[in-house]
């Protein structure tokens, strides 16, 4: 007893000459400030200056940060050492998070059918007051979850007055023009707003205000740094874009690139005027390097760590001893923690969409933790039904219980929507066709999601048609839908490689199916449906026979679609599978549509089966499979090859050749395909047998119109065929 006392008066010493020496020493430094600058993937630079001002030892009494600087600073303060955001930048995929919606396979299918039909961002809202229009080419979904992610949001909301660190964050109010600093509030939620680059990003509401890219009013907030500590020392880190060439400008999207960076050079230079001597500017010399080049972020980091190194003069006059640095240090760098348990879940801000079908995406239960890329997962199949301009979450502490709130938000141009399609293909063939497309769609007709599609096509095919959609329970599981139409296209047939007749083809009819959802999978649907078939020869011999016919019969079928992209996918597989009988006609019909994709480095590899028949009687001539076109036997024109018992087979490789910029998904691919198929009853071409092939080279990819692909097929049989599409099948 008599050792411990004096070991324990000791050891108390110790600690209390340690805590004077570092007090004593943080009161004699001077109070530093730092600055990051805003410049899109140019501000992973920031990093790099980072990881020296720790190799250095210099501490920092306040941070502020503008854009992707804001994004550094709001991370850094939260207490992540560089190292680890050298980490999660390496590990984030850029050019999938500028595109809002999960991937295809994770959809719904009526989001499905919505993107097969119509241009993307061509949904505009039909409301009462006029015609509304989306705020942005991208929503910021997946940003702000990996914000989320970044933070731990999933411990519980971060927010700017409880960081250790004092930081400020800059946006810029647009509808006043006004600087905004965040110095409280959620962090997550102004590093967003401080990102949203007008045009690109959907601005942030908060308190009244719509909030975009704080770059436009103070890109490099010096003044702000002094205010909020007092700073003697500045470290202002520039890392915005330079200025267009003239020469380099040429087209809308240059000219308003160039206009924002005008407006950021002028703010910057002012802020320059602020620096006093004994401050410390840091510009890294980052090339080539564009905002939007966020796949270069390694490269960029590794400059502003040289930039930086070159200041090291200037930067080791600030550094502390390894003792105080790490004292100072431990006070910010964020502890271990675990995930609370929850207690309860809620569900706020919906008006007419039900809570049953947000609660059918989530997977936490009461009683358990949440991991934070399985609750991504879940709130971005919410947000793919189509319904949200935002679906996010916060994890609160109410009365010792810990609550999971997400939060979707409707979208505010909704539920009313108009859409557009458009598309323009040609062939050495057939010539050319085209076909303008709009719809009015209405959601959320009733409390369990009803829908009413009513679409309208003009051109070389003429349609109108209503589709009905209605779920059956709250979890959308179950549903019955009814369609109903009229349409006016044309048929070519063909003879010997020679188009010998053209038949002007009406359709009328209508379906009602009922049907159960498996999934993301897809539906699987059982009912009637009802065709009138009319053909009235066009071109051709006078003395060709019209047809007039009507048929119905039952209708079973699955449309399984789990491609990872509606276009020329990387990987996944797709089934269609029906079966059609008339009791009337006295046939029925069987559909078998399946296709594999997977990809191995650059190249894609892609396989798909075909199969048409009658299991009972024959195909009648008004119902048969019909083959030609691009990847459908395509050195043959559209709809030249008409029969039953159909039997077809493709193989195709695709090299990707490019990518689409940030905020769209796809690429483009030069392929190479090779076809074949069997047909047992011909229709059409009667004077060929055996087994038919087809080999094509193209070019083609998924862009803003659409799929677009150019190319040329070829057959043995001594046909070819060059085509060219655009737009929206």
């Amino acid at each position: 007893m008599s050792l411990l006392r004096p070991l324990s008066r000791l050891l108390i010493a110790v600690l209390v000459s340690a805590s004077t020496a570092v007090v004593a020493a943080d009161a004699a430094r001077p109070r530093i400030g730092l600055v990051l600058g805003g410049g899109g993937a140019r501000g992973a630079a920031h990093i790099g200056v980072l990881e020296v001002l720790e190799k250095l030892h210099v501490p920092v009494d306040c941070v502020a940060g503008t854009s992707m600087g804001a994004l550094v600073a709001g991370t850094w303060a939260a207490g992540m050492s560089p190292a680890t955001m050298r980490q999660n930048l390496a590990a984030a995929d850029w050019g999938d998070m500028f595109i809002d919606d999960p991937e295809y396979a994770e959809l719904s299918h009526r989001n499905k059918q919505m993107a097969r039909r119509f241009l993307p961002g061509s949904e505009s809202g039909v409301m009462a007051d006029g015609v509304k229009y989306q705020p942005g080419v991208v929503t910021g979904q997946k940003i702000k979850l990996f914000f989320n992610q970044l933070l731990r949001a999933n411990q519980g909301e971060r927010n700017i007055e409880d960081l250790p660190l004092p930081l400020s964050v800059i946006a810029t109010d647009i509808g006043t023009g006004e600087r905004v600093v965040f110095r409280d509030g959620p962090l997550t939620q102004a590093m967003r707003a401080s990102m949203s680059v007008p045009g690109l990003l959907a601005p942030v509401d908060h308190q009244g205000r719509k909030l975009v890219d704080g770059g436009l009013v103070d890109n490099l907030p010096i003044a702000e740094v002094r205010e909020r500590c007092q700073a003697d020392v500045v470290i202002a880190v520039n890392v915005g874009s330079p200025l267009l060439k003239a020469e380099a400008i040429g087209s809308l999207l240059t000219v308003s690139a160039q206009m924002i960076a005008i407006l950021t050079e002028q703010n910057v230079s002012r802020s320059l005027t602020l620096l006093r001597q004994g401050d410390i500017y840091i510009k890294p010399e980052l090339g080539a390097i564009t905002a939007g080049d966020f796949s270069k972020h390694a490269e960029a980091a590794d400059l502003g760590r040289q930039a930086a190194e070159a200041m090291r003069p200037q930067l080791a006059q600030l550094s502390l001893d390894e003792a105080a640095y790490l004292a100072w240090w431990q006070g910010i760098e964020v502890r271990r923690r675990t995930s609370p348990r929850i207690d309860e879940i809620q569900i706020t801000g919906l008006n007419k969409v039900n809570p049953a079908a947000i609660e059918r995406h989530l997977h936490v239960e009461p009683g358990e933790t949440i991991r934070p890329s399985a609750i991504n997962h879940d709130l971005l199949r919410m947000y793919g039904d189509g319904w949200y301009e935002s679906v996010d979450y916060t994890v609160l502490t109410q009365r010792d219980k810990n609550i999971l709130r997400v939060m979707p938000l409707e979208k505010r141009w909704g539920p009313d929507y108009m859409r557009f399609g458009i598309n323009l293909q040609a062939d050495n063939s057939q010539g050319t066709s085209f076909g303008l497309r709009a719809a009015y769609h209405s959601t959320w007709l009733n409390r369990l999601g009803g829908e009413l599609l009513v679409t309208g096509d003009v051109g070389s095919t003429n349609r109108l048609g209503a589709n009905f959609y209605q779920p059956l329970d709250a979890r959308q599981r179950f549903f019955a839908e009814a369609t109903t139409g009229v349409e006016q296209s044309r048929l070519n047939i063909y003879q010997d490689d020679r188009r010998i007749a053209q038949y002007k083809v009406t359709e009328s009819g209508f379906g009602t199916y009922l049907g159960v959802n498996v999934g993301v999978l897809g539906p699987l649907r059982l009912g009637w449906l009802q065709r009138h078939r009319y053909y009235d020869p066009d071109i051709g011999v006078p003395s060709l026979p019209k047809a007039d016919q009507a048929f119905g019969g039952w209708k079973i079928g699955l449309d399984f679609d789990q491609f990872d992209r509606m276009h020329f996918p990387t990987r996944g597989w797709a089934a269609q599978l029906s079966y059609f009988d008339s009791p009337e006609a006295g046939y029925s019909r069987a559909d078998a549509n399946l296709q594999g994709a997977f990809s191995l480095g650059g190249t894609v590899f892609n396989a798909r089966f075909r199969y048409t028949g009658s299991p009972r009687g024959a195909l009648p001539v008004y119902d048969a499979a019909q083959l030609g076109g691009f990847l459908n036997m395509t050195a043959f024109a559209p709809n030249q090859l008409i029969g039953d018992d159909v039997r077809y087979a493709g193989l195709r490789t695709e090299q990707i050749i490019g990518s689409l910029p940030l905020g769209l998904r796809g690429d483009m691919r030069l392929g190479l395909a090779l076809e074949a198929v069997q047909l047992g009853k011909r229709y059409t071409e009667t004077n060929r047998s055996g087994i038919l092939d087809s080999a094509a080279i193209y070019l083609g990819g998924q862009t803003p119109l659409g799929m677009a692909y150019v190319g040329f097929g070829y057959s043995t049989s001594r046909v070819s065929n060059l085509f060219l599409f655009v737009g929206t099948p």
